[in-house]
Formats: structure tokens, sequence, C-alpha cells
């Protein structure tokens, strides 16, 4: 008697290396059998189950590379048995087992998600082991497929996702330079939770933004397009920073999944003419003065993080110097590593990485990406968090 057993194929050859594991759903005595004996005459590299019934097979299922299913069970009849057969096993090759007055519903099998079909009686060794074979491989080809298409579609989410983190700046002066840099963290991360902006509000006023949103999937940069689209808004309708970084603390309020998602800002404005900025920071750090071969931090009070409570950041102003940029990053890049040790590489050690790039002849323009690699090095490989840097550079007089 047959049973929800395993009944091992013996070759009669030299052994094979790799051998499919097969479970057959079939409640005939007789059709069992002769499915087995096809399979030894073959010497097929197959190990062969035999269950008899769809209850017995349920613990099965898992455990095998494909599974041949009669559709004539006692507690499962024709596609519905398959279609819970395909629901309980979605990841295992299945080939149903018809009889020859019903190769139509062998035909509705495969278009419902069966691998392949075979006509009892009209099967010999070769054919069952070659049709068993087929029909692993298909399923892994359609897992392969079904695994690029959902890559594919993360990689077009983030790609949406991205052009709201890192928008063009909105810029008519020729007076600064804008260049940028974004990378989220690990290489193989499609996209962080950073986000940056620069908008011209009138021949003489520059504004700039950069924030972090803790966390680093879709949620988390859906919360920093929210942020960023919000902030290039309120500046560009002409709403103070002040103001808009309560507006922003609603935002993040209403629009994050978790209560505990919050997220850090710096805020600068630029007055060309009368050589100024002024700078609003809400946990982030703060921007880099780089003039003259050095760079320092802005002297500005940190404000509390975005997402935990409604209150004044103050703002403090800067005059900037000849040939001045302001330089504003994420914290991604100064969580680095300094080698084995256990320390970062923290603000002071960005301070010094920039004069040492400067010193080095770097260009504004290839700065931040400059800035990266050497963090990196220092880190022994590549950065855990994202980073985002922004620099802002006043061009020479014409």
């Amino acid at each position: 008697m047959f049973s929800a057993a395993s009944v091992p194929t013996q070759p009669r050859g030299p052994a094979r290396l790799t051998r499919l594991r097969v479970l057959l759903i079939e409640d005939d005595e007789g059709d069992a059998f002769l499915v087995e004996e096809l399979l030894h005459e073959q010497d097929a590299a197959i190990q062969l189950t035999v269950a008899r019934s769809l209850r017995d097979a349920r613990e099965l299922m898992a455990e095998v590379d494909c599974i041949l299913l009669d559709l004539g069970l006692p507690d499962a009849q024709g596609i519905d048995g398959l279609r819970r057969v395909l629901a309980h096993a979605p990841g295992t090759a299945v080939c149903v087992l018809t009889g020859q007055q019903d190769t139509h519903i062998g035909i509705t099998a495969v278009a419902e998600g069966a691998q392949d079909y075979l006509v009892k009686g009209q099967v010999d060794g070769a054919l069952l082991e070659r049709s068993v074979q087929y029909a692993v491989e298909r399923k892994h080809a359609e897992v392969s497929a079904g695994r690029l298409r959902e890559v594919e579609l993360r990689q077009a989410e983030s790609a949406r996702l991205e052009r709201g983190l890192l928008p063009q700046p909105v810029m008519t002066t020729d007076q600064i330079a804008v260049h940028s840099f974004y990378r989220p963290g690990r290489y193989e991360a499609l996209l962080g939770g950073d986000f940056f902006d620069v908008v011209q509000t009138s021949p003489d006023t520059v504004h700039a933004m950069i924030g972090d949103v803790s966390g680093h999937d879709v949620d988390g940069a859906a919360l920093g397009v929210a942020l960023r689209v919000a902030w290039r808004a309120l500046t560009l309708a002409g709403v103070e920073p002040e103001p808009t970084l309560v507006a922003l603390e609603r935002v993040i309020t209403t629009e994050r999944d978790h209560p505990s998602t919050f997220a850090t800002m710096a805020l600068v404005r630029i007055d060309l003419a009368a050589a100024r900025a002024t700078c609003w920071l809400a946990g982030h750090p703060p921007p880099l003065l780089v003039a003259h071969g050095r760079a320092v931090p802005v002297d500005a009070p940190y404000g509390l993080l975005l997402g935990i409570g409604d209150a004044p950041r103050e703002p403090a102003d800067v005059d900037l110097p000849d040939g001045w940029s302001l330089l504003l990053y994420t914290d991604g890049l100064v969580e680095g590593r300094l080698g084995d040790s256990s320390d970062r590489l923290g603000d002071e050690g960005l301070v010094g990485l920039c004069a040492t790039r400067l010193a080095r002849g770097d260009t504004m323009e290839r700065l931040p990406a400059s800035l990266v690699e050497s963090a990196e090095t220092l880190n022994g490989g590549p950065l855990a968090d994202d980073v985002a840097i922004v620099l802002l550079s006043k061009e020479p007089s014409s």
C-alpha cells in the first residue's frame, strides 16, 4: 500500500550527483506503482515520495522540487485541486496528470499556473523524467523573472522618489554655483531618506535646505519628498523660515507612518547684496563656511528635531567673506569610522578633510565627491548611512 512515505528510486547505474525531489499526489495505487517503475527503468535522478491525498501531501510540498498532481483526488477534484496546491506551494513546480479524455483539463491547468501536464497511458520513463526536469527549470525561470520584475518596479519607484528628493534648483542668478552629491547608504540601496533643495526668491535672496528623515526605506523617502516639496512651496510663497519650520512640523506629524519618526533639517537664507547668510537648525549639523582654504562650522544653535515638538529655532547670522562657499551635508558623511578604531569622523574631522582636499587643489565642483571618497577611505569601505551634500559657492565677479 502506498502512503505519504518516501519511495526512493534506486539507481541501476553510476550514482547521480543531483537528484530531484518529486512528490506524487495520486490515490490510485496502480498508477502510483507505474510512475515508480517508469522512473526505475529510466534510472532517473529522482527521489520519489507518494501521497494519496492532498491532506497527506500538505506537509510535504515545501520539501520537494516538483509535484506530480493527479486531478482526481478524493479530497480535491480538477482545477480546484491545482489551485489549492499552487496556493500552498507557490514556489514549487507542478506537473498535472490527466486521463486520455481530459487533455483539455491539462491545457487549462497550464493556463492556471502548472508548468506542464502529462496524459496517463501516454508516458514512458524518458518523457516522465524530462517533463519533471523541464517543469522545475520553467518554475525557476518564472521565479527569477518575477524577482526581476519586482526589482525593476522598485527601481522605477526609487527613481520617481529620488527625483522628488533631489530636484533641480530654482535659480536665476549667475552669482552662485550649486554643486550637489547624493548616495544612499550601502551601495546596493536604491534610495534613502536624505533630501535637499535650493530656490531663489528675489534677485538678491537665495534659500537652501538639507534634511534627513529617520529610516532608509520607501516610507522614509516618501516623507522626505513631502517635506522638501512643502518647504519649496512655502519658500516660493514668501513664507519666512520660522513659520515654515512650524508648518513642516505639522507635515511630518501628519504624514509619518510611525510616531517615532523624525527628521533633521538645516535652512540657509543668503542675502547676496549684504554678503550675509542666516541659518536655522532643527537638530541638523551646521553648514561649513569654506573660504581661503579653510572650513569653519557656522555657529548656529541646535533647535529641536522635526517631529519632536513645536518650538522656536533661533537663527544665526554669518558674514560671507570674498570667495565664500557654504557646505550643507547630512550626518551620514561624518558617521563613518576612522580605520579600525571605534572613533567616528565627526564634524571636526570633516573640517580637517575639507582643508586637506582644498590644499590638494580640489575645485568646489569636485569637493563634495572627494569628501565622500576620503570618508569612505577612512571608514575602510562604503558609508553605512545615506549621504547628501549641497555646496553653494560665490562665483567671481566678471
